[in-house]
């Protein structure tokens, strides 16, 4: 079997709420661990013709929402960044260098704790660097990285190919062929890939 692939954007709180979960979820269900794969939501909306229900007149019932969530899965309580949505375009290609040097997931759990616990917000690069500090990623050498064509086109590359696979948003878990989008999700795809196991 392939292994499963969780796409996420540091932006989205509802792929944070996963990516505090998803780890035990597999491990409880004795699954090798899904790759982690960082994707640029805005670049999905672009491809299917969307936005973000966070500018819309959902606003309010999806925050509230996430913060059920949350308190439901034991979290901290969401502390939301101001602004958000933020523009979160070097903070994911923090995100690929990470994982590029083997540092996705001690990166980006960091990294969404800043953005929707501590209430700190990614569109600021000096909060991106706290998040880098926790798994040893030096400020100058990611300064440098985030304007590499290696870490741009990676970033790009893996959006495309998520939408192409169906990826339609985040989080979104990819089983063999099979797509699961939304928090909602998470335990189908646990119980997928323990089927195909």
């Amino acid at each position: 079997m392939s292994r499963a692939i969780f796409y996420y954007d540091l932006g989205s709180p509802y792929a944070y709420l996963s990516a505090e979960r998803i780890s035990g979820l597999f491990n409880d269900a004795g699954l090798e661990q899904p790759e982690w794969q960082p994707i640029l939501l805005g670049g999905l909306f672009r491809t299917f013709d969307r936005g973000s229900w966070a500018l819309t007149e959902a606003r309010a019932e999806g925050i509230a929402e996430v913060e059920r969530r949350a308190a439901a899965y034991g979290l901290p309580p969401i502390v939301w960044p101001d602004p958000w949505p933020g523009d979160m375009l070097m903070a994911m290609r923090v995100a690929t260098f990470a994982k590029q040097t083997g540092r996705t997931i001690a990166f980006s759990l960091p990294a969404f704790r800043q953005q929707f616990a501590a209430g700190r917000d990614l569109s600021d690069p000096d909060n991106v660097m706290i998040a880098a500090a926790a798994c040893e990623l030096h400020p100058r050498a990611l300064e440098s990285a985030v304007k590499t064509s290696i870490v741009k086109d990676a970033l790009r590359k893996a959006t495309d190919a998520a939408a192409a696979a169906g990826v339609f948003g985040v989080p979104s878990v990819r089983v063999g062929e099979e797509v699961f989008w939304g928090d909602d999700r998470l335990g189908d795809a646990v119980e997928a890939a323990a089927a195909t196991g």
